[in-house]
């Protein structure tokens, strides 16, 4: 048996130590969910075709949201693990667009931080596996909504700021433009009627169908909505506090010393989430763990700790964490503990000498 095909039989017999069900998704899944649930950024990365009907699909893009949505269309809330090695199909600019993912999920768990911690040790022991002493980098999903939820700001525009969080990019973004906007004064608001007539005189004019696409009562209503946001500012002390926030990065445990500093300056209770990063620490070992302040997934459902952990080259092999929001979103009527971790097969078997 080569090294190659060693490893693999090693992270197959892992994957099925880790007990519950081995899932195995169609590899033909509607594209919707993915695209409500995961965003544009995601969906340009999938597979898709089309049936006679015309409704879209994609090939399987990853295994959490099929696991997940079975297990709500079952009805049970019981808990549940799963477990899972097999092909996924994104578009990636270099390698092949099929690959293997290895993970684990677990549902409904009497105690979310035991199941965290299961979810770490089994990333850290597949990463074992080939060889690899990963570098942690921890974010707090749960610590920055904390902090949002305590900081001065017109209630319209914590969805907003929340929704940038892991998009370095766009949040800088933001709070550019939400500096710029403190300094002017807002502009009058148009009469509804008024602006419905327009749009529609404009459209019409362009020849643009009034009933395909967005209607001009649609339209309006965004534009009066978006200039009621743009008049609601955000006080240039609650964006330095922001800026602060998300510069934090380093040591994990200097990194939450800072934030633990920030929230006693500026008398936000921020000491629940510092500690349940802090209970998970004892669980990573000897890893070299950092703490990124403005760390997330790119998908709003992650609710409280995320993890990635890294290799040579800075590749990411491993990544997850609390998930509990996709739950809701995918119907659960109470709230439902949920963690889980993928591995980039592909990635993990690259790392080990040849």
């Amino acid at each position: 048996m080569t090294n190659a095909a060693y490893r693999r039989s090693q992270l197959e017999a892992l994957v099925e130590a880790q007990g519950g069900y081995r899932a195995t998704p169609p590899l033909l899944l509607k594209a919707d969910p993915y695209f409500d649930l995961a965003g544009e950024e995601f969906g340009r990365r999938l597979l898709l075709t089309t049936d006679v009907t015309g409704a879209e699909y994609c090939l399987r893009p990853d295994f959490t949201l099929p696991i997940v949505a079975d297990y709500i269309a079952n009805g049970t809330r019981e808990p549940a693990a799963f477990s899972y090695l097999g092909p996924i199909f994104r578009q990636r600019e270099t390698g092949p667009a099929e690959f293997e993912q290895a993970g684990v999920e677990l549902l409904a768990q009497p105690d979310g931080d035991i199941a965290l911690d299961q979810v770490l040790t089994f990333a850290r022991a597949a990463l074992r596996l080939y060889g690899v002493s990963p570098e942690v980098r921890l974010g707090g999903v749960g610590l920055f909504e904390a902090l949002l939820a305590q900081a001065d700001m017109p209630a319209a525009w914590r969805s907003r700021i929340r929704h940038r969080f892991g998009h370095q990019e766009a949040m800088e973004r933001l709070l550019s433009r939400l500096e710029q906007s403190g300094d002017s004064t807002s502009s009058a608001v148009v009469a509804r009627d008024a602006l419905v007539e327009d749009v529609t005189a404009r459209m019409v004019s362009a020849g643009l169908s009034l009933t395909e696409g967005r209607t001009p009562e649609e339209i309006a209503d965004r534009y009066l909505a978006q200039q009621t946001l743009d008049a609601e500012h955000v006080p240039a002390a609650t964006i330095a506090l922001l800026r602060t926030y998300l510069a934090i990065k380093g040591d994990v445990l200097t990194a939450l010393r800072e934030i633990e500093a920030l929230g006693e300056k500026h008398k936000l209770f921020l000491g629940a989430p510092v500690r349940a990063i802090r209970r998970h620490l004892d669980g990573l070992g000897e890893a070299r763990v950092t703490f990124d302040a403005s760390f997330s997934p790119r998908l709003d459902y992650y609710t409280g700790i995320v993890f990635e952990m890294r290799g040579q080259g800075d590749t990411v092999l491993a990544s997850g964490g609390q998930y509990d929001r996709l739950l809701e979103r995918l119907g659960a009527t109470a709230p439902i503990a949920a963690s889980g971790c993928a591995l980039w097969v592909d990635r993990l078997e690259a790392e080990w000498p040849k």
